[in-house]
């Protein structure tokens, strides 16, 4: 393992999380003319968002939006990015904090590779491992890119799935290394260990998705036609393994039903907060069946609907003329009855009791901390609410932590959509860029 020292920390602020606040922080930070350190734990930035098919309530595509942002960050003079690295020990305070990051080996020269791809047909696990973007509906190589417009733009081995990493062999050579043109396959890397120094920090290390196996009732993990919210994305996405189309073992689902509130507004699981995305987020997406699938039975079973932010009450009164059955009250259960799936429930508007069959079943996952959020928040030497987000300074000031320099920056804070987490990532650096105006000071800018 090798030790590299950065700058020092005036003028320079370090980013932990590549989605999009993490972007925007970077962006809008690097444009004010101090230096970024961008430090993302995936092979790519681009986060969550890079996964969805359209956002709420314009159905904007999610990647056009995206994209541009990625490309900016990854050509922007002031930003340093440092993806496939975790941040691993903080030190100091404002004005002069110490950052250690561990750098895993890509085993693969970023700056070398081309992207054509050669490594990744030529691989001997070709098409044989879940690929994580795609939520292991499709497969991938052992060697890979994330998805197309991943930034960097380069390929990665899988050290987990390489049969030259994990054996020290893959048949007589390394195929993907014979086709590298230019040579950019290392398979002697190692872990790197970089300390950097920073006048500020900005945490948007952003969240994870309720595991649905957790409500077994649902049968997720038993039945392939339940999936959670974030597959239904990858199949209804041009970039996903069906490439756009709605389909199980290629077939058209002609009876869908979406629950809500999986993992959100439930005491059985712990989860008494409201992930405030799920409502929108099905409303669109059984849009998007019905712009799709025009003869399919769509039924949605809910709690509630909490439509709060712009344009969302229109945009599901717009979905409600779009002949989708809106059912009160969540299931009890799910099984299989033949080939079909059968919902169970109450409808606590009509009060009396259903069974409705169903070719696929789609759950509201909630958000959920990150599964390492407790050691992030020693790390960063934050506390974190009952529920495991980071906590703010005060109930009123969602930017500013209890220690000073530090500032939180989307989900990492607690559920929000994509308005509300570009909001706050500018706010945060906005904060972040008066910090350090005030040259090493370590003034608190938290609110009085």
């Amino acid at each position: 393992m090798t030790t590299k020292k950065k700058a020092n920390a005036a003028g320079r602020a370090l980013v932990i999380g590549g989605g999009i606040a993490g972007m925007q922080a970077s962006l809008d930070i690097a444009d004010k003319g101090f230096r970024v350190t961008l430090v993302e734990r995936e092979p790519t930035i681009g986060g969550h968002m890079a996964q969805l098919d359209k956002t709420f309530p314009t159905l904007d595509c999610s990647s056009c939006i995206l994209t541009p942002k990625m490309v900016e960050v990854g050509s922007h003079p002031n930003i340093e990015v440092m993806t496939y690295s975790e941040v691993i020990d903080i030190g100091g305070k404002a004005g002069e904090f110490h950052i250690t990051i561990k750098k895993k080996p890509r085993y693969l020269d970023v700056k070398t590779c081309t992207a054509c791809g050669l490594c990744a047909e030529a691989c001997v696990q070709r098409g044989r491992i879940p690929n994580e973007f795609d939520m292991g509906i499709g497969k991938r190589s052992a060697v890979y890119i994330p998805f197309p417009q991943a930034v960097p733009q380069a390929y990665i081995i899988d050290p987990n799935n390489c049969l030259m990493l994990t054996r020290g062999q893959c048949g007589k050579e390394p195929k993907c290394q014979k086709v590298c043109t230019p040579n950019a396959i290392d398979f002697t890397e190692k872990d790197e260990t970089i300390t950097v120094s920073s006048g500020v920090i900005v945490a948007a290390t952003g969240y994870d998705q309720f595991d649905p196996k957790l409500k077994p009732e649902y049968g997720y993990g038993r039945y392939k036609n339940v999936l959670s919210g974030i597959e239904f994305e990858r199949l209804c996405s041009a970039s996903g393994p069906t490439g756009g189309k709605i389909q199980l073992n290629r077939k058209e689902p002609k009876r869908v039903v979406f629950i809500q509130c999986v993992g959100s507004r439930d005491k059985t699981v712990g989860n008494e907060y409201c992930s405030r995305v799920c409502c929108m987020y099905t409303v669109k997406q059984a849009h998007l069946v019905r712009e799709r699938i025009p003869d399919a039975k769509i039924t949605i079973c809910y709690m509630d609907i909490r439509a709060f932010g712009k344009g969302y009450e229109e945009f599901y009164d717009r979905i409600q003329r779009e002949n989708i059955l809106f059912r009160r009250g969540n299931p009890s259960e799910i099984y299989k009855r033949g080939s079909s799936m059968v919902v169970r429930g109450e409808d606590t508007l009509l009060g009396e009791t259903y069974e409705e069959e169903a070719d696929l079943v789609v759950l509201a996952t909630g958000l959920v901390p990150k599964k390492d959020a407790g050691e992030m928040s020693k790390l960063l030497g934050l506390s974190h609410t009952p529920d495991g987000f980071f906590e703010e300074a005060r109930p009123e000031e969602t930017i500013a932590t209890s220690r000073a320099g530090v500032f939180l920056a989307g989900c990492c804070q607690g559920p929000k959509d994509i308005p509300d987490t570009i909001a706050q990532a500018s706010g945060a650096a906005s904060l972040s860029c008066a910090q350090l105006t005030k040259k090493g000071k370590t003034k608190d800018l938290r609110c009085r």
